[in-house]
C-alpha cells in the first residue's frame, strides 16, 4: 500500500542541501548567507573559506553537500552551478539562568538556526 511519492519540489537543474540546528542566531547566519547569494559556487567556497565569522564553516559544509547533491543525485555540471537560494530560518531558543547580585537572576538566550541552500546550473550561453 504505502503512500505514493511526492512530486519534486525542485526544477530539474537545481539541488538542495538543509541544515538543522545551527547554533548561531539566525541574524548573524543571514550575514553569512547574504554573501554568497547569486555568486558562482566556486567563488562562494573561496569566500567562505576565508570569512573570520565562526559560523562559515558551518555553511562551507552546507554548501559543499548541495554541489555533492548536485552532481552525485541530479548529474547537473559542478562548473556552471551557482547559489540560487540561501534562506535562513529560526528555531528553537535555549534559555539558561544566570545567577545574579542580591538574589536575581537574568536569562542566557542561545538560538538556533536552519540553514537551506538551492544551488541551480547556468544556461549554456
Amino acid at each position: 500500500m504505502g503512500k505514493k511519492s511526492a512530486a519534486r519540489r525542485l526544477a530539474d537543474n537545481e539541488a538542495l542541501a538543509y541544515a538543522k540546528l545551527i547554533r548561531s542566531s539566525p541574524q548573524k547566519l543571514n550575514l553569512v548567507a547574504a554573501g554568497i547569494r547569486g555568486k558562482n559556487c566556486q567563488s562562494a567556497l573561496s569566500e567562505l573559506h576565508f570569512c573570520r565569522r565562526r559560523v562559515a564553516g558551518e555553511v562551507v559544509k552546507v554548501l559543499e553537500s548541495a554541489i555533492a547533491n548536485a552532481e552525485n543525485n541530479h548529474q547537473l555540471d559542478v562548473d556552471r552551478l551557482f547559489v540560487a537560494e540561501a534562506t535562513v530560518g529560526r528555531t528553537l531558543v535555549m534559555r539558561r539562568l544566570r545567577t545574579r547580585a542580591r538574589g536575581r537572576s537574568c536569562q542566557i538566550i542561545k538560538p538556533f538556526s536552519n540553514l537551506r541552500l538551492v544551488v541551480r546550473e547556468r544556461k549554456e550561453s
